[in-house]
């Protein structure tokens, strides 16, 4: 096996014995970024440099006896993370050129963990979309597959990791922008918790739901990852001060007396065929594993989709009135007065997706529509929120696809938004309710990577990292890798 191929746990057992340096690991992460990425386009800026420097201290940090799972590990971060003195350009021409001047918290701690940044992924501009499709700076390819899409809109993250370009890669998840690219990807994503980990350095989406997360090889690399990256953090008020569980202990329990609800509205019309086999046969597997599988119902979950697209619009515009052309970011030469700096900076900066959310959202949010649409939405968000509470008090998880498809051709939906949109049907129950959730390859339809979605209890990862350890370690689906 190759260096880059290795897990992060497998690659710090080796760093712990002497067997490899975190210098040689990252030279081969490097080596895999020029080989391939030419035919992905996952990164948008790599780290060259900066990362042989830090993995020569991350060796010196190991030969005076430090320890650490994470220590000269080398990793790739999502390009609305914010890292200090490396352009953060959200994948938007409005921030093309931004250096941030601080480290985001979850980037602060990976360094003081001994993480190695290797590269800035590509994402959909401002994290909008489901394809990777919106980055300004042209879509990334799925390693599986180069005519289709990784998904979104963490996809630079996820391909990267499925094309072993890095140990494992940081996304964002607003409503299912970590797991779906997981899915496609074939690799583990996760969403934590909303609150479990800082939002403080991300570029802001939809704050009321987004989350930093881990997209990983395996289910344990997952758990070494959120598990240095959560915990309470002054600087974002949504992190709660509680201590962080040491998520490890949680791997080798077995799936003996655990209920896992089934909810049918997530396995009715609108499921591909191929799809639908892979997680029947992926929930009869956690049955032999000794897992009980409840059917539940969830009649508020095709809410989810309409509820998601007016409240995010809505955050969007408001969080987006930032990029004014006078701050940071693109500046119009050619304005003559204030208004047109406005105008013309955001005309040339913002990209067709960017703009259309801001305008749905400035809509929803005007006076005499807040209350028909925006009020009406939390409402029905809160609803969302008590249902899937409410089963999770009698169940342990809840098992359902991460996408309705495997991943679609680039350009096949790109002309046709409302579509796009339908593309987050399965996740966006999560994200309104602030729940954690993770997406697990659990096998293929015609040839490329089907996932799962695990949902859980609020704050109990722990219970996820269970149960997708114990399926993972009974099936070969984590050990595929792409032919790219």
């Amino acid at each position: 096996m190759k260096l880059n191929e290795l897990t992060i746990k497998e690659a710090s057992q080796k760093m712990a014995k002497g067997e490899i340096t975190s210098a040689e690991l990252t030279k081969a992460c490097l080596a895999r970024i020029k080989e391939i990425d030419k035919k992905i386009k996952a990164c948008l800026t790599v780290c060259e440099k900066e990362a042989s420097k830090e993995a020569k201290e991350a060796d010196k940090r190991r030969s005076r006896g430090e320890k650490g799972d994470l220590l000269g590990i080398p990793y790739i971060a999502k390009d609305n993370i914010l890292t200090k003195g490396v352009k953060t350009t959200a994948a938007s021409k409005i921030l093309e050129n931004y250096i941030a001047p601080f480290d985001a918290t979850i980037i602060k701690k990976l360094k003081e963990a001994g993480a190695i940044l290797l590269a800035k992924s590509n994402l959909d501009e401002f994290a909008h979309g489901a394809s990777t499709e919106n980055s300004a700076f042209g879509p990334t390819h799925n390693p599986w597959d180069l005519t289709r899409v990784p998904g979104g809109s963490s996809g630079g993250s996820a391909a990267a990791v499925a094309a072993d370009m890095c140990l494992f890669a940081l996304g964002t998840d607003t409503g299912g922008s970590i797991r779906c690219p997981a899915s496609f990807c074939g690799v583990v994503g996760l969403k934590p918790t909303y609150g479990r980990a800082s939002r403080f350095g991300l570029i802001a989406m939809t704050s009321s739901t987004d989350v930093p997360g881990p997209i990983t090889k395996t289910i344990e690399d997952a758990a070494i990852v959120l598990e240095a990256i959560a915990g309470h953090d002054k600087n974002d008020a949504t992190t709660p001060d509680m201590e962080v569980p040491v998520y490890g202990k949680f791997l080798e329990k077995n799936l003996k007396g655990l209920k896992i609800g089934r909810p049918e509205e997530y396995f009715g019309q609108g499921l591909e065929k191929g799809v639908k086999e892979a997680v029947e046969k992926a929930i009869v597997k956690l049955e032999e594993l000794g897992a009980k599988i409840i059917p539940i119902k969830l009649p508020y979950a095709k809410y989810g989709i309409p509820v998601y697209y007016i409240i995010t619009p809505s955050e969007i515009s408001s969080n987006l009135a930032r990029f004014d052309g006078v701050k940071y970011g693109l500046s119009s030469k050619e304005a003559k007065d204030l208004k047109e700096i406005y105008t013309k900076s955001r005309g040339k900066g913002f990209g067709p997706e960017a703009k259309r959310r801001i305008m749905l959202g400035t809509y929803v949010l005007s006076a005499g529509y807040y209350d028909a649409y925006y009020l009406q939405a939390q409402k029905v968000r809160t609803k969302i929120k008590e249902e899937l509470d409410f089963e999770l008090e009698k169940l342990d998880a809840i098992i359902t696809p991460t996408q309705p498809s495997p991943a679609f051709r680039i350009g096949e939906q790109s002309d046709d938004p409302l579509k796009m949109y339908l593309e987050d049907i399965f996740v966006t129950g999560a994200s309104l309710a602030g729940l954690p959730a993770v997406s697990i390859p659990c096998g293929f339809s015609s040839g490329l990577p089907v996932g799962m979605q695990l949902i859980g209890k609020r704050f109990d990862e722990g219970m996820l990292f269970r149960i997708g350890n114990a399926y993972e370690k009974a099936t070969e689906w984590d050990g595929k890798k792409p032919e790219t």
